[in-house]
C-alpha cells in the first residue's frame, strides 16, 4: 500500500502506527497537497491500496490496516475510539508528531547539546509530554514511542534542515484508573516560534538566512570564472510539431463560453494563469504549444440567442470576436485561438464517440423529463453527483454535434462531453498534424498542462481522460490541473446585468496599461482560496510595487549609466558586498524557477518584486552618486556598484517577461538586450506611472453598478415619477424574456438568473414607488445640483430619525421596512451627489 502525505503532517502518524503494528509495509510519498491526484477532496494523507482504491480518512485507512482479527474486533474498535474520546482532548496528533521526531536528539546528549541549545520551552514541553501515563509503561520507561525510520538530514548552503521522520508505535495501556490531570500543553506554534535556526522568528514572520562562507565563495567562482551563458530561447515557428529529445509541452485554457463578455475572474481563472505558463516555458527552452478557443455548443448559446434576437451561429460569432480582442488587448500568446463551431470539431467528437460506443462504453437508458412540444427540449434535470456512474451524453437540443447513431440524429451531445473534446479539434485546425500532440509517438512524448476554475475540475480529471482512456487510441492524458479558486469583486460578485465589476472590454477603456492589469491579477490570483479585486489595492500595489519598488530601481540604474557612463556598462570588481548581494538574488532566481515550474504564479512575481527590492537596498547602501564625486578609487567603486544593478535590471527584464510582456520588452530595448547586454542603447524613462488616487475613486464609482453622472458638475437624476416608469418598463421587459425562455423548455439553470435579475427589477420598483410617494410626488432628488448635498444630508438624517423612532415603538416590520427601503434611497442619492461634488 501506498501512503500520501505532505512534509512535516501529523496526520499521517495514525496510518503510519497501524501499519508499523501489524508488520504491513507501506511506501511513503510526499507530494504537495496541490497535487492534482488529490484535490477532490483536497486533503492529505491518502491511503491507496494495492486495487487503487483510495481512502482520504484516516480513521478509515487505520481501520484497514488494522482488520478486525478474531478476538481483536474490541480491541481496534477501542483504540479508534480512545483516540477520538480521550487522546485528543489532552494531547493533539501535532504534539504526537513533534515529540516522535524530537525524541532521539534529547535522549541523545550531544544532539540535544548542538541542537536544543538555548530553547527550554521545547524541553519543557518535551518533558511534559513525557510524564503523561499515555507515553509510559508502569515501571516508567517509554514504551509507546520508538524510532522505526529515520530520513537523512540534509545540509545544504550551511543552514541544517531538519528532514526527519520518525514513525512511532503505540497502543494505550489497559491499565484502570481516571486520568491526571496536567499543565496546558505548548501549541504546536508556540514550539515553533521557539526555534532559533534563523529563518522562524517568534513573531512568525520569516528571517532571512544568513550568507555563509560557501555561498560567497561559489558566487565569486562564477564571477571570475563565468558562469553557464542563459541559451538564447528558441525562435517560435509554425506549426509548433513535437520532437524527438525534448521536452514537449502542451498547454490548454479552459475553453471560456462564448454567450458572454469574459471579466476579470474569467481572465486570471484560465486565459492569462496558462498564458504566464506558456511565457515562461517557451522562456525555459521547452518545445511548448499553447492553445485554446470558444466554447460554443449548447443551451446557454441558445438562450443568448432568443435574448437577443439573433441566431445561435450569430451569436457565437459576435462575442468569437469580442474574446479574441480582448485577449488580444490582454497580450494573451496563444499559438492559436480557435472555436468548436467547426467541421472538425462534429468529426473528432463524433469520432470518438462511436469509438466508445463500438468498445461498449455506452448505454442507451430513457429518463422522464418534461418536454416542450413546440422547442422538442430537457428542462428539468439534476446532476448526478454520486461516484462515478454513468453520465447523460445526449441532450434534445436543436445548437451541438448531432449524435452519428439511427434514431438519435434529432439529438446533440451535451456540452460536457463535446466542449474539451475542442482542444483536439481546436489543434487540428491549427495544424493537420495534430495527433502528433495529442496521440504522440513513444520517442516524442508530450506533458500536458491544463488551467482551469476549480468548477471545471470534474469534467477534466475524471469524464474527458474517462473517454481518452476508454477510446484506448494512445491518447495524451491530463498530467498537470492548475485550478484555480474565485476571484470577487470589491467583496462581492461580478455581474454584468448589474454593471458590477470590470469586464474585458471594461479594462480597455480605463487607461490603465494591459500589463498593469496582467500584474495586479496574478497578484491576486486565487491560487488557495478565493481572492478579491480591489481597486484601492490595485492602486496601492502598482504604485507602491511597480512604481517605487521595480520601476525606480530599474530607472535609477539606467539613468546613472546614461549620465555617468556615456551609456556603457561600466567595468566591475565586485567585492564581498556585492557578491552577498548576488548570492540573495541567486536565491530568489532559484525559488522563481521553482515556482513557476509549479505554476505558484504568485509566488513567481513575488521573487521579482523581492530582487528588485534587494537592489534598492543595495543601491541605497552604496550611494553611488556621492561615490562619483570622490576619488578615482571611488569611482571605480561606482561604476562596479551601477554595473551590477543594470545586469540585475536585465535579470529582472527577463523574468518578467512572462509577467508583463510589453514592460519586460521596454526594459530589454531600454538595455539592448539580450543580444547586446553591454550597451545601453535605449533612452532611460519611467516603465509605470502612478495612479492616482482621483482616478480610483472615478473607476470605483463607475463599476459599482450606479448610473454615470451626466457632467462634472451636476447629477441627472431622473423625477420619482419618471424612475418608477423606467423600473415598471423594465420589469415588463424582463417579465416578457423570462416568459419565454421557460416556454422554450430550457433547464430550470438557465432562466433561473434572469428570474433573478427580474426580482431585483422589482425590488427597486418597490423602493422607487416608496420613495415617490414619501415625497408626494417628484423626489426630492429633481435635478440635484452640486449645493444640494446639504439638502440631502438633511433628508437622510430626517429619515434616519423616523426609522430609530419606529422600531424602538415595536410596531412590526411590515411597518417600518418601507421607511428603511427610503433611507437606504436617499443614502444612495447621497453619495453620488458627493462622489459629483468632488
Amino acid at each position: 500500500m501506498k501512503l500520501y502525505t505532505n512534509e512535516g503532517n501529523p496526520a499521517s502518524l495514525k496510518i503510519v502506527i497501524a501499519a508499523s503494528y501489524v508488520g504491513e509495509k507501506l511506501e511513503l510519498n510526499l507530494v504537495s497537497v496541490d497535487d492534482y491526484r488529490f484535490q477532490a477532496p483536497r486533503r492529505l494523507p491518502v491511503l491507496e491500496t494495492e486495487s487503487g482504491c483510495r481512502l482520504f480518512s484516516t480513521n478509515a485507512a487505520s481501520r484497514l490496516v488494522l482488520p478486525p482479527h478474531p478476538g481483536r474486533e474490541i480491541q481496534v474498535d477501542q483504540w479508534l475510539e480512545w483516540e477520538a474520546a480521550q487522546l485528543q482532548d489532552r494531547v493533539s496528533v501535532a504534539d504526537i508528531a513533534v515529540w516522535c521526531t524530537l525524541y532521539s536528539v534529547v535522549t541523545e546528549p550531544k544532539l540535544r547539546q548542538s541542537w536544543l541549545a538555548d530553547t527550554a520551552n521545547i524541553l519543557s514541553w518535551f518533558t511534559c509530554l513525557q510524564g503523561l501515563e499515555h507515553f509510559q509503561s508502569t515501571d516508567g520507561s517509554v514504551t509507546y514511542c520508538q524510532q522505526s525510520a529515520v530520513s537523512a538530514i540534509k545540509v545544504k548552503a550551511g543552514v541544517a534542515a531538519h528532514k526527519q521522520f520518525l514513525a512511532a508505535t503505540w497502543l494505550p495501556s489497559n491499565t484502570a484508573g481516571g486520568e491526571k490531570a496536567h499543565p496546558k500543553l505548548m501549541t504546536l506554534t508556540s514550539v515553533a516560534g521557539s526555534i532559533k535556526d534563523g529563518v522562524t522568528s517568534e513573531d512568525g514572520l520569516a528571517k532571512e538566512v544568513p550568507v555563509t562562507e560557501a555561498e560567497l565563495e561559489a558566487a565569486r567562482e562564477a564571477w571570475q570564472h563565468g558562469a553557464t551563458r542563459r541559451p538564447t530561447p528558441k525562435p517560435r515557428t509554425h506549426p509548433v510539431l513535437p520532437r524527438a529529445g525534448e521536452h514537449n509541452v502542451l498547454i490548454t485554457s479552459a475553453l471560456p463560453y462564448v454567450n458572454n463578455v469574459p471579466h476579470l475572474g474569467n481572465i486570471i481563472g484560465c486565459v492569462l494563469s496558462a498564458d504566464v505558463f506558456a511565457r515562461f516555458s517557451r522562456l525555459s527552452n521547452n518545445n511548448t504549444l499553447f492553445i485554446c478557443g470558444t466554447d460554443e455548443y449548447g443551451t446557454a448559446t441558445e438562450t443568448k440567442a432568443l435574448e437577443e434576437g439573433l441566431s445561435p451561429q450569430e451569436i457565437c460569432d459576435k462575442y468569437f470576436k469580442i474574446h479574441d480582442s480582448i485577449y488580444k488587448w490582454f497580450n494573451i500568446s496563444f499559438d492559436y485561438f480557435g472555436r468548436t463551431t467547426t467541421p472538425e470539431q462534429t468529426r473528432i467528437c463524433q469520432d470518438l464517440f462511436l469509438r466508445l460506443h463500438e468498445r461498449g462504453f455506452t448505454l442507451t437508458e430513457s429518463m422522464e423529463q418534461l418536454l416542450c412540444e413546440n422547442c422538442k427540449r430537457l428542462i428539468t434535470r439534476s446532476w448526478l453527483k454520486d461516484g462515478l456512474k454513468p453520465r447523460c451524453i445526449t441532450r434534445d437540443l436543436k445548437w451541438g454535434i448531432p449524435v452519428p447513431l439511427e434514431g438519435y440524429t434529432d439529438k446533440v451531445f451535451y456540452v460536457w462531453f463535446d466542449a474539451p473534446i475542442g482542444y483536439l479539434s481546436i489543434t487540428a485546425c491549427y495544424t493537420d498534424q495534430w495527433r502528433l500532440w495529442w496521440q504522440p509517438a513513444q520517442q516524442s512524448p508530450v506533458s500536458l498542462y491544463q488551467f482551469m476554475a476549480k468548477d471545471n475540475v470534474p469534467f477534466h480529471s475524471v469524464m474527458f481522460p474517462s473517454c481518452l482512456l476508454g477510446a484506448d487510441q494512445g491518447h495524451t492524458l491530463l498530467e498537470h490541473l492548475m485550478a484555480t479558486e474565485y476571484l470577487n469583486y470589491e467583496d462581492g460578485k461580478f455581474s454584468k446585468s448589474r454593471g458590477v465589476g470590470v469586464f474585458g472590454t471594461d479594462a480597455r477603456d480605463t487607461g490603465i496599461p494591459s500589463d498593469v492589469w496582467r500584474f495586479y491579477l496574478l497578484y491576486v490570483r486565487p491560487e488557495s482560496q478565493d481572492s478579491n479585486f480591489s481597486w484601492v489595492d490595485l492602486a496601492t500595489k502598482n504604485n507602491s510595487e511597480l512604481l517605487n519598488n521595480l520601476g525606480n530601481f530599474v530607472n535609477r540604474a539606467l539613468m546613472f549609466a546614461e549620465k555617468n557612463f556615456d551609456g556603457v556598462v561600466p567595468e566591475m570588481s565586485p567585492d564581498d558586498s556585492d557578491l552577498r548581494l548576488l548570492v540573495l538574488v541567486s536565491r530568489e532566481v532559484k525559488g522563481y524557477i521553482d515556482a513557476l515550474q509549479r505554476a505558484r504564479l504568485r509566488d513567481g512575481i513575488r521573487h521579482i518584486l523581492s530582487i528588485s527590492r534587494h537592489g534598492n537596498q543595495y543601491m541605497q547602501g552604496t550611494q553611488p552618486w556621492v561615490l562619483l564625486k570622490g576619488s578615482e578609487c571611488d569611482r571605480l567603486r561606482a561604476g562596479t556598484v551601477i554595473g551590477i544593478c543594470c545586469n540585475l535590471s536585465c535579470l529582472l527584464a527577463i523574468l518578467l517577461s512572462p509577467y508583463m510582456p510589453a514592460s519586460a520588452k521596454t526594459m530589454q530595448e531600454q538595455l539592448g538586450a539580450p543580444d547586446d547586454i553591454f550597451l545601453i542603447s535605449g533612452e532611460p524613462s519611467p516603465l509605470f506611472s502612478k495612479i492616482e488616487p482621483a482616478l480610483v475613486d472615478k473607476l470605483k464609482l463607475e463599476f459599482s453598478g450606479r448610473q454615470k453622472s451626466a457632467s462634472p458638475n451636476k447629477t441627472s437624476v431622473s423625477s420619482g415619477t419618471e424612475v418608477v416608469t423606467k423600473l415598471e418598463e423594465a420589469v415588463a421587459q424582463q417579465g416578457e424574456l423570462v416568459r419565454k425562455l421557460k416556454s422554450s423548455g430550457v433547464a430550470k439553470s438557465e432562466w433561473q438568473p434572469h428570474v433573478a435579475t427580474l426580482l431585483e427589477l422589482k425590488k427597486q420598483l418597490v423602493a422607487a414607488q416608496a420613495v415617490n410617494k414619501a415625497t408626494n410626488g417628484p423626489s426630492v432628488l429633481t435635478d440635484v445640483n452640486i449645493g444640494d448635498v446639504a439638502t440631502l444630508e438633511s433628508e437622510v438624517a430626517k429619515q434616519g430619525e423616523l426609522v430609530r423612532k419606529l422600531k424602538s415603538s415595536g410596531v412590526p416590520k411590515s411597518e417600518w421596512q418601507p421607511q428603511v427601503t427610503i433611507l437606504l434611497y436617499l443614502k444612495q442619492k447621497l453619495a453620488t451627489a458627493q462622489a459629483s461634488k468632488k
